[in-house]
């Protein structure tokens, strides 16, 4: 699992420029998804539904300060209980390495800042005016502290292959590697980040200083943040490029741990899972960063392959994160205990032996930092629709207009869409009702920390520093 990787950038996925060709010589020899979102466009919320198959309603992990800490059993504790061996390398992002998260052993674990997390970003109950956001303040060549810990867990997990082949064991083992790249900052070595010529690179997509006007959510959450404004058009071509190097970068540590699985001999009898924990803006709509409902954010890139897994497919069935804890459990030769807890997930690898299945709903929901309301996502056909809760909704016909530049909501010929959009999400949750859990949890929270002028002040400012290291 990468961390903030645009689904559209990666060499598979039909970008003409962005060099991936580690993910694309994986997805040519498995099954590529092309309509797979997290279930949050923000790294905990997202990677609690990973863990435990849940929804963020359902974990109320709403936010970067309210962290997973194995309370709520996931994958990695059912097949702890069957005995097998489940090791995790680099960021977990969940409250600490002594929780009992689901892991035999947590290898240079990268957790929240002491327990803590984005506090500040709890505030949103109303959402102030401002809080400019430190997101890129570096950008271009270089080598961050983010750069060389990615590179640990390449060296990390290249040194637990070869020592687990050593081993002969029969049993089953899991091993979960945790990389931060493309995340910000946007600092890239050298030659990741001459792969891309500022004179090369595309337009940015509906620019709103070309007239571009945001949706009126979206526009609260900018003058909130306020990224983009303040970078300049020379700047922004570098973020982009640094952003394209990252995602090559990280496709060649991905590439050395796949070279020694294929070189110690466990090739043959191990499937290997591509994805991230949420997608970027890179610039579009003005944006950077996570935290809305767009492909660019919401949608993840996911790649399966290895026994069993359809060769060169691409499977086109809407499918989440919380469909990791159906597909671990089988991938290593469990299946759900009777008795536990329905889960809304099914397995990756069912789903991409069988015909595509367009219809099926793909789910998620936002209530982080920077948002006014909470947003919601429900994915069915070719259908996106976005509810924001106090304001207008957005529909996108993806296969029509797969960039998302017209909304349909207001078009009187799409009202049964809408409609029935609308029912599926009820059925998932009331979205206003969740809008208020949400709130009241993170109010809970505030009134902990002193309030919420403390609050505002309070917690990782930027991005997680590396474990050992100070912040970015």
């Amino acid at each position: 699992m990468s961390d903030e990787h645009n689904p559209k950038m990666l060499g598979c996925y039909g970008h003409d420029k962005v060099q991936t060709p580690n993910l694309d010589r994986l997805a040519a020899s498995g099954t590529r998804f092309t309509a797979a979102y997290t279930n949050s466009p923000i790294c905990i919320p997202a990677r609690a539904s990973f863990a435990t198959g849940r929804y963020p309603h359902e974990t109320r992990c709403w936010d970067n300060a309210m962290p997973y800490d194995g309370e709520i059993r996931g994958w990695g504790h059912h097949l702890l209980d069957e005995g097998v061996r489940v090791d995790s390398i680099g960021k977990l992002h969940y409250r600490g390495e002594k929780e009992n998260t689901g892991f035999s052993k947590q290898y240079h674990p990268m957790h929240v800042t002491d327990g803590i997390g984005q506090v500040w970003g709890s505030v949103r109950d109303p959402l102030p005016e401002a809080r400019p956001a430190k997101m890129l303040n570096e950008i271009g060549r270089g080598e961050s502290n983010y750069n060389r810990y990615d590179k640990l867990i390449a060296d990390e997990a290249c040194k637990w292959l070869v020592n687990s082949a050593t081993e002969h064991t029969a049993k089953p083992w899991v091993l979960f590697l945790g990389f931060v790249a493309p995340h910000f900052p946007l600092v890239v070595p050298e030659e990741f980040y001459s792969l891309y010529p500022l004179d090369t690179l595309p337009p940015r997509k509906l620019d709103p200083q070309e007239g571009y006007k945001q949706h009126p959510w979206i526009e609260r959450m900018d003058n909130f943040s306020q990224v983009d404004r303040h970078l300049t058009p020379e700047l922004r071509k570098m973020a982009t490029a640094a952003y394209f190097g990252l995602c090559t970068f990280i496709d060649y540590q991905i590439g050395r741990v796949i070279d020694k699985l294929f070189e110690v001999g466990f090739d043959k009898d191990t499937r290997i899972i591509y994805t991230s924990d949420h997608g970027d803006n890179v610039g579009a709509r003005g944006l950077w960063g996570k935290s809305n409902m767009y492909e660019e954010a919401a949608g993840i890139p996911l790649i399966a392959a290895g026994a069993d897994v359809p060769k060169g497919k691409v499977c086109r069935t809407p499918v989440t994160l919380v469909d990791a804890y159906q597909t671990i459990l089988q991938g290593s030769g469990y299946e759900q205990k009777k008795g536990t807890a329905k889960l809304p997930g099914r397995s990756w690898f069912d789903i991409a032996n069988e015909t595509d299945d367009p219809n099926r709903i793909a789910f998620s929901e936002y209530h982080a930092a920077s948002s006014p309301s909470g947003a919601f996502m429900i994915r069915k056909g070719p259908y996106k629709f976005i509810y924001y809760v106090g304001y207008e909704p957005e529909l996108f016909d993806l296969e029509n207009d797969p960039e998302e530049t017209v909304n349909l909501a207001g078009d009187t010929a799409y009202h049964h869409v809408i409609e029935e959009c609308n029912s599926d999400l009820r059925r998932i949750c009331d979205p206003n009702r969740t809008d208020r859990q949400a709130k009241d949890d993170q109010n809970t929270l505030i009134e902990k920390y002193g309030g919420r002028e403390r609050a505002l002040h309070s917690g990782t400012p930027g991005a997680t520093p590396v474990p050992g290291q100070g912040h970015e």
